[in-house]
């Protein structure tokens, strides 16, 4: 049994949908970031880093995970699924993970800090951010063009890609002229471990979906968390 403790977020899907298309049992543990549990001690002691996902592993001495790329890299080499054996194919797949943990994740982050969270509008900050997202999804759609999915079979790299990539209105880049993007996007959607992935936890605010009001409400939220919460012991 695998013990998840996570927030309804793309870090936290990637693991979610990892562990139901992999079909591990786990316990599902939704922290409140607003009321900042991820730095309450208990929780520094899985994770010192302060963060959602975590994952404490019961079968292996409870050995606990930290950092999402992490946490899909031992789940897959714990299974033998979601990333290949050999060399070539295992690096192909980390290649495109480390993709999404050191671009797509920081930018988009970043896009949404400055286009959602800030009580400023600072434009020309707006405009680096959704300009480089929008750069790495060109890369992305440029390389499906060829490919069906990011490292030869799906992998562990579509679901943390996938994760992000879903929540592309959020940071306010469009991508209905990226083609294969758009398909990658819909066809990894359709898959029914992923549905229930993005259900555990659902986010109380449907980012494609929901009123301006209702976005406005949620950003309030999240700039309160990011201005006082980040702040406190324990945080990054």
């Amino acid at each position: 049994m695998i013990d998840l403790y996570t927030a309804a977020t793309p870090n936290g899907h990637k693991v979610s949908i990892a562990l139901e298309e992999l079909g591990l049992p786990y316990s599902l543990h939704v922290l409140e970031l607003s009321a900042n549990e991820q730095k309450e001690p208990w929780f520094l002691a899985l994770n010192p880093n302060g963060r959602i996902p975590a994952i404490v592993d019961r079968d292996e001495d409870d050995f606990a995970v930290f950092e999402s790329g992490a946490i899909l890299i031992y789940l897959a080499e714990k299974t033998g699924r979601l990333m290949p054996h050999d060399a070539k194919g295992r690096s192909r797949v980390l290649q495109w993970l480390m993709f999404q943990m050191g671009g797509i994740g920081p930018m988009m982050g970043q896009a949404n800090v400055f286009y959602r969270y800030f009580p400023e509008k600072i434009q020309p900050a707006i405009d680096r951010y959704q300009g480089e997202v929008r750069r790495l999804f060109r890369v992305l759609d440029g390389h499906l063009a060829k490919h069906e999915y990011l490292a030869g079979d799906y992998s562990i790299a579509d679901i943390a890609n996938w994760a992000w990539v879903r929540t592309h209105s959020w940071s306010g880049v469009a991508i209905d002229d990226l083609t294969n993007l758009t398909r990658w996007r819909d066809q990894i959607r359709a898959r029914p471990a992923v549905q229930r992935g993005i259900e555990m936890p659902p986010s109380s605010f449907d980012r494609d979906g929901d009123s301006e009001e209702q976005a406005k409400a949620f950003s309030d939220k999240a700039r309160n968390m990011i201005e006082t919460g980040q702040s406190r012991a324990g945080g990054v």
